[in-house]
């Protein structure tokens, strides 16, 4: 109790450093100069390399010539992202982008109700916890963010959880396969998946996971070598992604890439530790999971990650919300343990 106090008082106190021009974008803008002014610099990036793909050309054959034009680094190759999203953007178009957001946002609702009803502990907060999943998963539907790989990553990671059970997990290896293919942020949650599958001794499961592990490393390796014939020994190396950012950087990256953003940071910031405390506090496969998963991305934040690479948070940030679910029973159980310690 005396932990949780402290670090909440923490995160009430600690500053969440981004641009909040960055964060609280409008809405996406049409039709003049003037309005194309206003897109986020990384935003237009994106739409442009998609107007190319969209006019016949080859993602490989333009990609760094685009980021070195806007100052943008291509060194290392990891700099450069995965052209899966770019081409999915490209062949469904707006209109398609928008229903499979819209189907994805729902499908996790629908998923998470399915297995808040299957969960030990769960069925007593299925209502309120699907109501989270919704609340998180919605910021999925701000099309402004559509060209953004992690607002993608995040809602396929949140809806793969969902789909998975001990022992019945092929649809969320496939659903994860893709948020791995748009944003290589999504491999922790591969990996852990596999190694609890490897604590239950199902090596079945394992061996799946770690076998989509070893495809994602295979594709990776491609893709820097189609990068590095285009990048000149001139073109500057990217800052350092490991800043130790602390507190700072798991709170900001959670609140600044979710609908947290809207509340007063002292706030925001406290709501992501009582997440976590949630998860914790649910005892059930699920609950276990998600501890580990959330505390393993926020021990990351900390430790990796720029204050402008804040959006990296909307990789984990959607079914994070779970949590809140299983707040009371998690608080219930501390004052409970204090008051059998006097």
């Amino acid at each position: 109790m005396a932990l949780l106090v402290v670090l909440l008082v923490l995160a009430a106190l600690t500053p969440l450093d981004a641009d909040p021009q960055q964060v609280a974008a409008p809405p996406v803008p049409t039709g003049t100069q003037a309005e194309d002014a206003s897109r986020d610099d990384d935003l237009a990036l994106y739409d442009r390399v998609i107007e190319r793909i969209e006019a016949g050309e080859s993602y490989y054959d333009f990609v760094v010539e685009e980021q070195r034009a806007r100052d943008y680094p291509v060194r290392p190759g990891f700099a450069v992202r995965l052209p899966t999203l770019a081409y999915i953007h490209a062949w469904l178009g707006e209109p398609g982008m928008i229903a499979l957001a819209l189907l994805l946002v729902l499908g996790s609702t629908w998923a998470w109700w399915r297995r808040l009803a299957e969960e030990p502990g769960g069925p007593r907060h299925r209502l309120l916890g699907t109501a989270f999943m919704l609340m998180g998963a919605s910021l999925g539907l701000n099309r402004y963010f559509f060209v953004l790989h992690e607002l993608w990553a995040g809602m396929l990671l949140g809806f793969a959880f969902g789909l998975h059970r001990p022992g019945r997990w092929g649809w969320s290896l496939a659903v994860a396969a893709l948020a791995l293919a748009i944003r290589e942020h999504a491999l922790p949650f591969v990996l852990l998946l596999g190694a609890m599958a490897a604590w239950r001794r199902d090596w079945k499961e394992a061996a799946a996971w770690a076998g989509l592990a070893l495809a994602f490393l295979a594709v990776m390796v491609v893709h820097l070598s189609l990068v590095a014939p285009h990048v000149l020994a001139s073109d500057p190396q990217s800052p350092p992604w490991l800043v130790l950012r602390g507190l700072s950087g798991w709170l900001g990256n959670i609140v600044l890439s979710s609908n947290l953003r809207w509340l007063p940071h002292p706030v925001a910031g406290s709501l992501v530790l009582l997440m976590a405390l949630g998860w914790a506090g649910w005892k059930s496969p699920a609950g276990t999971t998600g501890a580990f998963l959330y505390l393993g991305y926020g021990l990351a934040f900390m430790i990796a990650g720029r204050a402008n690479n804040f959006y990296w948070g909307a990789v984990v940030a959607p079914a994070m919300f779970v949590g809140l679910a299983f707040l009371p029973m998690a608080l219930g159980s501390l004052v409970t343990s204090a008051r059998r310690s006097w």
